[in-house]
């Protein structure tokens, strides 16, 4: 019996739009702007797409909840093919993406537009706060004034008990804070371009007040709008870069019945992923992690085994995770400093990897990389995807 080999599935061209206050867009501007610029990136034609995927949380923040087809307005020649909003919580964007890969996998497309996009900065505080608090089962329709905040300031509690880390948290997770923000200078996209340094990043202050016991406001990703999309091809000549594996795992709603400073079923969608592309964290270039507060980043240390459990400082401490170090993480400024407008995260990731593997990052861009990963998790480490691409 003779063995078709599976097709390889490559990112062909990509779009970004600035993340931040974009008062003057919407979501149809925004989603129109990316779906044309990732089309002509890829020098296509709109007609040779076969599929369309578009992430949005949404999640109440506009009264306009269904983005699916807002691409044809755009590009009128994508009428008639199938198009799909995908909502996974913050890994909304990862899963649109996943869908994607999948579709070219299962036969049924040869290329796809997958685009992410969230508009959210013209909605107050609380009413942002009660939506994100939807992806959270115990707190969704509560007024949590804390908002997500609040659960991963339990989080980072619970870490510090653990490990006893009264001394040396706080200082930890602005020594985080600091690398992601100077990483974001180099980002053009990013909404907060500005090194704010250690000490500020470590100092509860009047301008870095406390947001959530023990977060500050520099430990908590920005309230952002922002649109990014990719197109994904099969077999591709030239692809900027190739999914070489992907991992999608899922953890329990209820907190109380896992470790949540674990982060389990993220290292399982890891390993999946590593797996698929017969590479391991040792071989990686870098790594854009959901870093949607700074302590999730620390566990996405150990997650991703860089140091044992409870000894993620060591990451930052030594500097193994800055632009220099063994594994860079988090180049483009992370959430906390690229911004993180929802249902756009995870597809700006992979977009930022597939930049620095095929040598576009511009100030971004790392030394020769040749692989990177790519870690998306929505809700409290629940709906958990990782994909490696390679140059």
């Amino acid at each position: 019996m003779t063995m078709i080999p599976a097709p390889r599935v490559g990112v062909i061209g990509v779009a970004h739009s600035p993340f931040g206050r974009l008062e003057n867009e919407t979501v149809a501007s925004l989603v129109g702007s990316v779906t044309v610029g990732a089309i002509k990136d890829a020098g296509i034609e709109p007609a040779e797409v076969d599929e369309v995927f578009v992430s949005q949380f949404n999640s109440g923040l506009t009264p306009f909840a269904f983005p699916s087809s807002l691409p044809i307005g755009a590009e009128p020649a994508l009428w008639g093919i199938p198009m799909t909003r995908v909502e996974n919580a913050c890994a909304s964007g990862s899963a649109a993406v996943h869908q994607g890969i999948r579709a070219i996998l299962s036969g049924l497309a040869d290329t796809v537009l997958v685009i992410g996009v969230e508009k959210m900065t013209h909605a107050g505080g609380a009413q942002v706060a009660s939506a994100l608090l939807g992806a959270d089962a115990e707190l969704a329709g509560t007024q949590s004034p804390e908002g997500f905040a609040g659960v991963f300031a339990e989080v980072a509690r619970q870490y510090r008990d653990r490990y006893h880390a009264q001394d040396w948290l706080g200082d930890t997770l602005g020594r985080i804070a600091a690398k992601n923000h100077l990483n974001g200078c180099a980002n053009p996209w990013a909404q907060l371009r500005k090194d704010l340094g250690i000490e500020f990043c470590s100092t509860v202050s009047e301008r870095n007040p406390v947001v959530a016991e023990p977060l500050r406001r520099t430990d908590c990703s920005l309230v952002s709008d922002g649109a990014a999309a990719l197109v994904l091809r099969k077999d591709p000549d030239h692809p900027m870069a190739t999914i070489l594996g992907f991992g999608h795992a899922n953890d329990r709603l209820e907190k109380n019945q896992r470790d949540v400073l674990e982060f389990a079923a993220g290292r399982k969608a890891v390993h999946e992923a590593l797996m698929r592309a017969g590479a391991s964290v040792d071989q990686l270039s870098f790594a854009e992690v959901h870093d949607c507060f700074t302590i999730a980043e620390l566990i996405c240390y150990e997650m991703l085994e860089l140091t044992p459990r409870g000894q993620g400082r060591r990451a930052i401490d030594e500097g193994w995770v800055f632009r220099d170090g063994r594994l860079p993480v988090n180049v483009s400024g992370g959430l906390k400093a690229k911004g993180h407008p929802v249902g756009a995260t995870g597809v700006s990731q992979h977009v930022i990897a597939a930049l620095q593997l095929s040598g576009r990052a511009g100030d971004m861009q790392l030394p020769a990389p040749e692989l990177g990963l790519v870690h998306n998790m929505g809700g409290l480490a629940v709906a958990n995807y990782a994909t490696v691409l390679g140059g």
